[in-house]
């Protein structure tokens, strides 16, 4: 892998412990990792030229962002008519019998679509939480999508088992065994889970949602993440009504019901948690349990303003998601970043006699920690990812600050701009030291025909 030399940088945030900013920096890359970083004007002299060398001086370079939660497939039902209107619970239910017809070119098609989303707005790394298999679809074919695409991916086994008849809430047709799902499970972990520093696919253990599987399967699902040492993810506490049934079902609340199931520690990050309360939050920072928020799926379903301050403030581990692509219906990982700092704003103002002079809830460089370093945290990978530091992998997202929604702001302060401007694509992305996205366009797939394959395959699903 050649040799790049990123000089004459406009500004460069680094994420480190220190929250390091530079004006007039340069990155330095070598075999998908970063060599140096730092003010231009100390670059070592050995440093100052390289095989590929780009001027940016009109970029901001910040690291690749990184999305906790999403449900891919969703990519192809996106704005559905019957349930723009619908709250969770509705929401899914209405599109169970849809998704029921899933084929496996539909997960694989749909996982680029998102990716492709994802890699121009700067995202590099993302999880994806695949719960429903139906017609052969396999998890492999998500991970073929990531390989493909040029995406650093951890591929979730989700799972549902528990159907309708038996009091959950998807349909019977769409739940598995569960002996079935923890044998799957094992399988894609022995075959795709890499262990290595700067790993390009790892596997995590998903079942879906205290609605849709048994306390036995989230035990064993534990039991096998940890006998192999991957993470443990599911979603909790998502709106009233996910809260209504784990108590109602099982006497307790979401945070004690996770903790009953050993669904807590620094191997486990659950999604959402907007109904979070104050016993759940302490419990959740003791154990490091991470939480993925996702705050524009959160609003388009009326699930409510997730406490995150509060779990910040606590020591809770929070990265951003962007949720199913039928729920946000976005995967614009920039645009995930500002709504996480507005939703966090217009929280503190619902809170009764706030102080006008008070501190907001989050800023801007809040937002974009979430984004970058808080993301890694929350899949255990604070050691290769998340900042821009040598021995860390190359995975930067670079924008033109030379653009209409930037004009007048970048100028004060470009890592400002980025949060509160308008959601900027990004001009060039770099996944372990290669150009996915190059002067906005994906280096890696033909968008135009990926786009029209996706949007004929979505209308035969619908």
């Amino acid at each position: 892998m050649p040799t790049l030399l990123i000089h004459n940088i406009h500004t460069l945030s680094t994420q480190n412990d220190a929250g390091r900013e530079w004006r007039d920096a340069a990155v330095f890359v070598q075999d998908g990792l970063i060599v140096w970083v730092g003010p231009q004007t100390d670059l070592p002299t050995g440093l100052r030229e390289a095989e590929e060398m780009m001027d940016g001086r009109h970029l901001l370079v910040i690291p690749g962002l990184i999305n906790t939660h999403h449900h891919m497939f969703q990519s192809l039902t996106r704005a559905i008519p019957a349930v723009q209107n619908a709250q969770l619970f509705s929401w899914l239910e209405g599109l169970y019998p849809i998704w029921a017809r899933l084929t496996p070119e539909m997960i694989r098609v749909s996982a680029q679509v998102a990716m492709a989303e994802l890699l121009l707005s700067g995202c590099t790394t993302s999880s994806d939480h695949l719960y429903i298999y139906p017609n052969g679809v396999k998890l492999d074919d998500s991970i073929d999508a990531a390989r493909d695409i040029g995406m650093r991916f951890v591929a979730t086994r989700g799972s549902m088992s528990v159907g309708q008849s038996q009091g959950g809430l998807p349909p019977d047709s769409v739940v598995e065994r569960e002996d079935a799902i923890v044998r799957d499970s094992q399988r894609v972990i022995e075959s795709y889970h890499d262990r290595r520093h700067g790993a390009m696919i790892q596997v995590a253990v998903a079942p879906c949602s205290p609605f849709s599987v048994s306390p036995d399967l989230m035990k064993l699902s534990a039991e096998l993440a940890r006998r192999y040492q991957v993470r443990l993810h599911t979603h909790l506490a998502e709106n009233d009504h996910d809260v209504a049934y784990s108590r109602e079902k099982f006497g307790r609340t979401p945070a004690q019901y996770a903790q009953d199931l050993g669904w807590l520690g620094e191997d486990v990050w659950h999604a959402h948690c907007v109904k979070l309360d104050d016993e759940g939050i302490s419990l959740f920072a003791a154990t490091r349990t991470g939480v993925a928020h996702c705050p524009c799926s959160n609003m388009r379903l009326a699930s409510g303003i997730a406490p995150i301050r509060r779990m910040l403030d606590a020591g809770v581990p929070v990265g951003l998601g962007v949720d199913g692509s039928a729920s946000n219906d976005a995967a614009q990982m920039v645009n995930e970043a500002r709504q996480a700092m507005l939703l966090a704003r217009l929280r503190k103002s619902l809170e009764p006699f706030g102080c006008d002079h008070a501190p907001l809830e989050m800023t801007a460089r809040d937002s974009l920690r979430l984004a970058t370093r808080g993301g890694a945290a929350v899949l255990g990978r604070s050691h290769d990812i998340g900042q821009i530091a040598p021995g860390y992998c190359a995975d930067l997202a670079l924008f033109d600050l030379n653009t209409l929604s930037m004009a007048g702001g970048a100028v004060h302060d470009a890592v400002g701009s980025l949060m509160l401007c308008a959601s900027a694509p990004a001009r060039h992305t770099l996944v372990q030291g290669r150009w996915v996205v190059r002067d906005g366009h994906l280096t890696t797939v033909d968008l135009g025909p990926l786009v029209e394959l996706h949007n004929r395959l979505a209308a035969q699903l619908t």
